[in-house]
């Protein structure tokens, strides 16, 4: 099986993380196959959308300062323009009810920490594939 983009535009991820030892990891390994943009919170990430930079999927840190990751849902979620955005919740929170929550606020997806690069860039994939912003050949 091979994924491969519907245009010749690169995915764009926006990462939010404020661990930085975290944002390396996740810039490491996806990098390779997207165009990658970190945040150190969602009020910065919210602003990089509202100058009118577009994004194909957002990973974002569920404890992140200024704006979390429940508070990002949430504008997302209730916005015109950004409320079609896949969202993958990455949390150290293994509560169901923290997951729970997170998937009633609206996020696509939600990964416990320590996880495995590969099977985030499976889930990544898969919601792509549903969204077509890929093809599976």
């Amino acid at each position: 099986m091979i994924s491969t983009q519907v245009s010749d535009a690169p995915i764009k991820v926006m990462v939010i993380e404020d661990n930085k030892p975290m944002q390396l990891v996740l810039s490491h390994h996806l990098n390779t196959k997207f165009k990658v943009t970190i945040f150190s919170d969602g009020f910065e990430a919210m602003a990089y959308l509202h100058e009118g930079n577009v994004v194909d999927i957002i990973i974002s840190d569920l404890n992140t300062p200024r704006m979390n990751g429940y508070e990002l849902l949430d504008q997302l979620r209730s916005s015109g323009f950004f409320s079609s955005i896949p969202i993958i919740v990455l949390s150290g929170e293994e509560s169901t009810d923290t997951r729970i929550k997170c998937l009633e606020a609206g996020a696509d997806d939600y990964l416990v920490k320590p996880f495995n690069p590969r099977e985030l860039l499976a889930r990544i994939n898969a919601i792509l594939r549903r969204t077509g912003k890929i093809s599976t050949i």
